[in-house]
């Protein structure tokens, strides 16, 4: 979860998570100097000038299904993950909802009030989105002939079963699909669907 905030410092200046139950947490913090930020053993402080990328997306889990994640870049080719939950127990990923979106918000807006030229960049990667689609379309009519099958043959439990199978997964594999479409964004206005 997010630490306390000082009153002199602004909301979104400082996030932390931790992406997995035995591991420490990775901090983050918003500073004049740059993006400070130590994961596990590693730490640095990156200058705002010297991202060169940020990718938003939308990545559930199975304990989550409301997580984000966000992948900066530097110039070195170096690259920290940043995600909306956080581990609590075995069985409990909690959510930071606003804690994620403000720390977001702030880093764009210092990047963009360093005068970054960071590429912001919504979604999958498009090679990656289009197998994405094209695998949904085909799984979808090999649905659409199941359920045509199962209404020939008089198969009524089977084709319930079928159907809501499909809306289950047209809910979450479409709209994961959907959300995560390749677009690219400024520093003022944020993807919402990439966005707690």
């Amino acid at each position: 979860m997010s630490q306390p905030l000082n009153a002199a410092e602004p909301t979104g200046s400082r996030y932390v998570f931790r992406p997995s139950l035995i591991g420490a947490p990775c901090r983050f913090e918003l500073t004049d100097e740059g993006l400070s930020w130590h994961v596990g053993r590693k730490s640095a402080v990156w200058p705002y000038h010297g991202v060169t990328s940020v990718r938003l997306s939308y990545r559930p889990v199975w304990l989550q299904s409301r997580r984000f994640r966000a992948d900066i870049e530097n110039a070195g080719r170096e690259r920290i993950v940043m995600l909306s939950t956080s581990w609590q127990t075995a069985a409990l990923m909690a959510p930071q909802d606003r804690d994620y979106r403000a720390f977001i918000e702030q880093l764009h807006r210092r990047l963009a009030q360093a005068g970054s030229q960071a590429v912001l960049i919504g979604g999958l990667k498009p090679n990656l989105h289009a197998v994405a689609r094209v695998l949904l379309a085909l799984a979808a009519v090999a649905m659409a002939g199941l359920l045509v099958r199962a209404a020939a043959t008089a198969e009524w439990a089977g084709l319930l079963f079928l159907a809501g199978f499909a809306a289950l997964f047209a809910w979450r594999i479409g709209g994961f699909i959907r959300r995560n479409r390749p677009l690219h964004y400024t520093f003022d206005s944020l993807p919402r669907d990439l966005m707690p």
